[in-house]
């Protein structure tokens, strides 16, 4: 078995090859090799049994792509992006990326007779616009209101109409916001999720730049990890022809995060949330969905946290024990 790993620096691709190395197998085959590719490289412990390589390069760059697509994995992972707030200030860049690169990778596949791998899609909620009912279920449009929704609303269709052609089998994840991601802020719009709790429990200050009410659908990185690999998996006759499910997720508000992290950490860390509104940012979450019913994904086995003391617990297990 041999996996093609796009945007393995990125958090979840990297606790993604991580997982598989631990498991040494996917789909009830022995893991062979795993390359992971990013815009850098990315680097991992040597683990005797299997080969792990790494590359960096850019992936709107078709010859790149085809460099990589050249082994023929059997199980490609795309979850190389721009993120949500750079691609709606860099328009450019992330239509190149997000559009090209995965037009790049699609056209790479098709190019090879014989080749059909199983492709893991990481799309996002942002697919959706408003104006949204109370809980968005299966049967929901999809019209994006941001530049990075859009260029994953036509990666899905892609995704889509390649798996029904034949030319590769599809799986189309509607990812929730991930939370706790470990690490430094980065440029995603819905970071602050993540900083005020991340922060805090570090005993660093957090700016909070939404009003408490705001309600917001996440996921722990454990379970973004464990959706990828329930992907990678699944059989692709039992999901049927439309490939790209929303996958379970927590509906929470701002204002009850704060309150789970009162209550797994204490008074005084959670009073290090400062209360700071960003009329950018703010605008920006204000055309995200708040809530879903993920039935299909559910049925078809992926899971998630139930709970935010979960997700919270998990990030103090996975990033901050010793």
């Amino acid at each position: 078995m041999k996996i093609l790993v796009m945007g393995a620096a990125g958090m979840i691709g990297r606790k993604l090859i991580e997982r598989l190395l631990k498991d040494g197998q996917l789909r009830g085959t022995a893991i062979s090799s795993i390359h992971g590719f990013d815009v850098v490289e990315g680097s991992f412990q040597d683990t005797g049994s299997i080969e792990v390589s790494m590359s960096a390069g850019d992936i709107s760059d078709a010859s790149v792509v085809d460099a990589l697509v050249d082994h023929n994995p059997d199980v490609i992972f795309h979850l190389a992006a721009i993120v949500s707030g750079e691609a709606e200030s860099d328009f450019q860049k992330g239509y190149r990326v997000n559009l090209q690169g995965t037009q790049n990778l699609f056209d790479s596949i098709v190019a090879r007779s014989g080749y059909c791998p199983r492709v893991v899609y990481a799309s996002s909620i942002a697919v959706f616009g408003a104006p949204f009912p109370e809980a968005i279920d299966d049967e929901f449009h999809l019209t994006p209101l941001t530049s990075y929704g859009t260029q994953k609303a036509i990666g899905e269709l892609l995704l889509t109409d390649y798996t029904r052609k034949g030319h590769l089998d599809g799986i189309g994840m509607r990812l929730p916001t991930i939370v706790v991601r470990p690490g430094k802020p980065n440029l995603a719009a819905s970071g602050f999720f993540s900083n005020i709790i991340r922060e805090p429990l570090s005993g660093l200050p957090a700016v909070l730049p939404v009003s408490e009410d705001v309600m917001h659908w996440m996921a722990s990185p454990r379970s973004a990890v464990g959706f990828c690999i329930h992907a990678a998996e699944i059989d692709g006759e039992t999901v049927g022809p439309r490939r790209n499910l929303t996958m379970p997720g927590l509906a929470i508000t701002v204002g009850e995060m704060i309150a789970a992290l009162e209550k797994v950490a204490g008074a005084e860390t959670a009073s290090l949330v400062e209360r700071k509104v960003d009329e950018t940012i703010s605008g920006i979450v204000a055309n995200w969905p708040r809530k879903f019913v993920a039935e299909r994904a559910a049925s078809l086995g992926f899971t998630a946290e139930t709970s935010f003391e979960d997700i919270i617990q998990a990030h103090v297990e996975d990033e901050l024990s010793d």
